[in-house]
């Protein structure tokens, strides 16, 4: 076991954690919502520090991230364990582990240092941790963070947004790009069908931006759950009022998991969300889970001409030239280098 950051001992040896926003008291002997940070006899552990159950080299489009060395694999890591019960979660298996199997934790150990010399060895531009909520191995994360940074690797997180300010603080330094998925726009959706809170995540993806992290937003689009007119003109403002740059990626869903009561997403509703995006003031908005509908390409926000063609996570053709339009010569918001 690690011992964790970003927590305080009670006198009765309870803890108070300071990692994720649902901020747990925790008695000894006892763990975290999370599952994977656990009380012994006043100090609070990490109990995935180095446990790698997922690694691959993706695509950085995987992430996704479009705005964001296109064109470029990521490394990418996860270990078990999440701090939201999403219903509709597509990987329930190593994000519910912990609650599936009685608490128990796999995976296989890593040091940081073999992780980063992994993602070299593999070509990678950066680092990603990804597949669950990384936040909830913020110890393993941030020290690979570290070593990554110092061998010219970027690091990004693909998070639901549910970390403290203060965890926020210290990730901005090692972080350079984070997709924030923003789930939905009421707090009755995050309540009933994630067990947390819209507001800090709201709170977390304009701090990030203000950190100076590069950020892009993903919303999964439920039909009957949130892809009314209002809910997707509401986010759409909602990005637009921090930065008209940050792109946001409207994705399909597909049933899964404890959610198999609604339908796949209908490309008309995804184009919805796109004009709504765009209506908004928007520069970028994507098409995700929908190969083939060109709702996955770059264009210019001021002539409108094609900069970067994708099919799927493939990138066919980049037309920036140094972050600017090829046509017009307008910068084009993002990290290109």
């Amino acid at each position: 076991m690690h011992e964790a950051e970003l927590y305080s001992t009670e006198t009765d040896k309870s803890i108070k954690c300071a990692l994720c926003m649902h901020r747990c008291h925790i008695l000894p002997g006892k763990r975290g919502l999370c599952g994977v940070r656990e009380n012994n006899n006043g100090k609070l552990y990490s109990l995935v520090y180095g446990k790698v159950v997922a690694e691959h080299a993706d695509p950085i489009e995987k992430k996704p991230l479009f705005h964001f060395l296109p064109g470029s694999r990521s490394y990418s890591i996860a270990t078990v364990g999440c701090n939201m019960r999403c219903l509709h979660c597509q990987n329930q298996e190593i994000s519910q582990y912990p609650h599936l199997y009685n608490g128990a934790i796999a995976g296989t150990y890593c040091e940081p240092e073999a992780i980063v010399e992994k993602a070299i060895s593999a070509g990678c531009a950066s680092i990603s941790y990804t597949y669950v909520e990384p936040t909830i191995f913020y110890e393993f994360a941030r020290k690979t963070a570290i070593l990554g940074q110092s061998r010219g690797l970027k690091n990004i997180f693909v998070s639901n947004g549910f970390m403290t300010p203060e965890a926020c603080r210290e990730l901005a330094v090692v972080l350079d790009g984070i997709n924030i998925d923003l789930k939905a726009f009421t707090d009755a959706f995050y309540k009933k069908t994630c067990k947390a809170r819209l507001q800090p995540v709201l709170d977390i993806i304009a701090l990030m931006h203000e950190l100076g992290v590069w950020v892009e937003v993903t919303t999964l689009i439920i039909p009957g759950a949130n892809d009314s007119r209002e809910e997707l003109r509401d986010i759409a403002r909602f990005i637009a009022g921090i930065s008209v740059d940050i792109p946001w990626h409207v994705t399909a869903f597909h049933p899964a998991y404890l959610m198999t009561d609604r339908p796949s997403t209908p490309l008309a509703t995804l184009r919805r969300a796109w004009e709504t995006g765009l209506a908004e003031g928007l520069h970028h908005v994507y098409l995700g889970n929908v190969p083939g509908s060109g709702g996955e390409n770059t264009r210019c926000s001021a002539c409108g001409s094609t900069q970067i063609l994708r099919a799927g996570f493939l990138v066919c053709e980049n037309r920036l030239h140094e972050g600017c339009c090829s046509n017009c010569g307008k910068t084009v918001a993002g990290v290109w280098e």
